[in-house]
């Protein structure tokens, strides 16, 4: 059996055997030590760069010294002061969303999963190309802004990304459009502290031009970002739509139309349930993704074009920029 895009019998004898509790945990537990182990071995730095970030000692420019370490990791309290920049206390979290994800009980509002975003997506984009190594992942999503800057009729002015997670799609952006003022979207306040301390890195070592408008980061539901209507000629929803329940992803699509200026432009890249690739998966495998991503089925069964013409958008492009992802392009009308 293989894995494919509808919840087939493969697919109904993995969600009974995730269901029961011990096998669940030791699926998350597999699944994480494969993803770690993968990583280090082509390269991903991943148990430095978490230690690094837990463990930072100053603000980036400053010359003077934190805290102390007194132990591997230690979390800095400097982390504090980013979360509390970013929180909006008032923020009621969805339902959806208080789950476990990518096998932390905590899902996505904790610490570890912030710190661990971007190694984790370097480790799992390693292998789309097998020449690229832990370049993947900026090939991955080089390749999503090939196809936008080849659609988009003009140069977008007011990006927002929503899901940005700790910025790597928003950093992605800025590089691509430098003079564009960009809006990260979030619900993890995590996410977006670590999002915040790496623009730090980056503007402190070159990576960001002089020139280039610096990011805003929101904390806010895709679904009800509370951003002010039709003031955007882009919204961006990148490698999110399968961590969601259809329910809240027709949401964020209507909301998408409410941002978007007459004419604006949603793009959207994910994983292509059709591709061989994942149409391959083998059965073992399979289980270990679903165990990580509880809404992959809602996902693979969401019919995206027409979800994009009930929120108000013409039918969308549907480009393959990856042997396992696809991108969609809508105009809003």
């Amino acid at each position: 059996m293989t894995a494919t895009s509808a919840p087939n019998l493969l697919s109904s004898v993995v969600n009974q055997v995730l269901a029961i509790k011990p096998l669940w945990n030791f699926a998350k537990g597999r699944a994480r030590h494969m993803m770690v182990t993968r990583a280090e071995t082509i390269g991903v730095p991943w148990r430095e760069r978490v230690q690094a970030l837990r463990s930072r000692r100053t603000e980036i420019g400053s010359t003077e010294a934190g805290p102390s370490m007194t132990g591997i990791g230690e979390l800095s309290p400097l982390w504090q002061a980013d979360l509390e920049a970013v929180q909006n206390p008032r923020l009621v979290y969805p339902d959806y969303y208080t789950t476990s994800f990518h096998a932390y009980d905590e899902g996505n509002l904790g610490w570890q999963p912030a710190m661990e975003v971007e190694v984790a997506a370097q480790a799992v984009h390693a292998k789309i190309w097998p020449e690229a190594g832990a370049a993947g992942d900026d090939r991955l999503r080089q390749s999503y802004h090939d196809v936008l800057m080849a659609q988009l009729p003009q140069t977008p002015e007011a990006i927002v990304d929503i899901g940005c997670g700790v910025g790597m799609s928003t950093e992605a952006f800025q590089a691509t459009f430098p003079q564009a003022q960009l809006t990260g979207v979030d619900l993890s306040p995590y996410f977006l502290a670590v999002a915040r301390y790496r623009q730090q890195e980056r503007q402190s070592t070159g990576k960001v031009s002089s020139t280039a408008t610096p990011i805003t980061w929101h904390h806010g539901a895709g679904e009800a970002t509370g951003l002010p209507s039709a003031a955007y000629d882009l919204v961006s929803i990148c490698l999110v739509f399968h961590e969601l329940p259809q329910s809240a992803a027709k949401a964020i699509l209507r909301e998408a139309r409410r941002l978007l200026r007459p004419g604006g432009h949603l793009a959207i890249m994910d994983m292509n349930p059709l591709s061989e690739a994942i149409q391959k998966l083998p059965p073992f495998v399979f289980t270990l993704l679903k165990s990580t991503e509880p809404y992959l089925d809602d996902y693979f069964t969401l019919e995206v074009e027409a979800a994009f013409e009930a929120a108000g958008f013409e039918r969308p492009s549907v480009t393959f920029n990856s042997p396992r992802h696809r991108t969609f392009v809508g105009r809003a009308v």
